[in-house]
């Protein structure tokens, strides 16, 4: 969970997210918590709902980090045909696009990444993206890389990972253990909570090694990952 560092977080809405992906017995499920924050206010989720899971084309994506990523998606996307997220390079590209946009065509951006270490900018967001062809995260220095069993990011991704290194099973209910991944990080993390929203789809065929196999990794062009915390400033922040 992220904590606020000025008054103008405090009011500012916070997503604070779990999200979670499983792949098992030929179908691949993507989980989140629908919580929603501001600041220290919980929102009920007779109240709102937050729907975390974005589709695009054959592709799922979840996200965690500032919750203004909902409406630069929503306008990003519109009007245009839906990219496909099939693999690494795909999904690296298709950032990469989304990078040169968010400098191009929205003002409200800024220029400046948080860390005087890294010569990069940041996106100071983490993506999900799940496809027939596997999971795959994304890190706010846009890297990219794919797992071949389970995944967690968002505040409760501990809690998530711990849990599905216990009860992983690739023989198992993908959508039992994302279910189960996500109820722990809502029992032990502040930042998750309501209700549990699922999306599955059937995977692929593997097309070389065992779901165990070392995961594959694309360079990024620009920023650098970060650990959860608040940026600067205050604004709208998934856990």
């Amino acid at each position: 969970m992220r904590e606020a560092r000025s008054g103008a977080s405090l009011l500012a809405r916070s997503i604070m997210s779990v999200a979670v992906a499983v792949r098992a017995r030929n179908e691949i499920v993507l989980a989140t918590d629908t919580l929603t924050c501001f600041g220290s206010r919980r929102v009920p989720p007779q109240n709102h709902r937050a729907v975390k899971i974005r589709e695009i084309g054959q592709a799922l994506m979840a996200s965690t980090g500032w919750g203004i990523y909902e409406n630069l998606f929503d306008d990003f996307l519109s009007g245009r045909p839906a990219p496909e997220l099939r693999d690494s390079k795909a999904i690296f590209a298709f950032f990469n696009r989304f990078w040169r946009a968010l400098h191009t065509r929205y003002s409200l951006v800024n220029e400046q990444c948080n860390s005087k270490d890294s010569p990069f900018g940041d996106l100071d967001s983490t993506f999900l993206v799940v496809n027939p062809n596997g999971i795959f995260c994304v890190e706010s220095d846009m890297s990219v890389t794919q797992f071949r069993q389970y995944y967690a990011i968002g505040s409760g991704a501990n809690y998530s990972l711990g849990a599905l290194h216990v009860l992983y099973d690739p023989e198992g209910d993908p959508e039992l253990l994302a279910r189960r991944a996500v109820e722990a990080a809502i029992a032990l993390d502040t930042g998750c909570g309501g209700e549990i929203l699922l999306r599955r789809l059937r995977a692929a065929p593997p097309r070389r090694g065992r779901p165990g196999a070392p995961s594959r990794r694309v360079r990024p062009a620009r920023g650098r990952a970060r650990r959860t915390g608040t940026p600067p400033g205050g604004g709208a922040v998934r856990g």
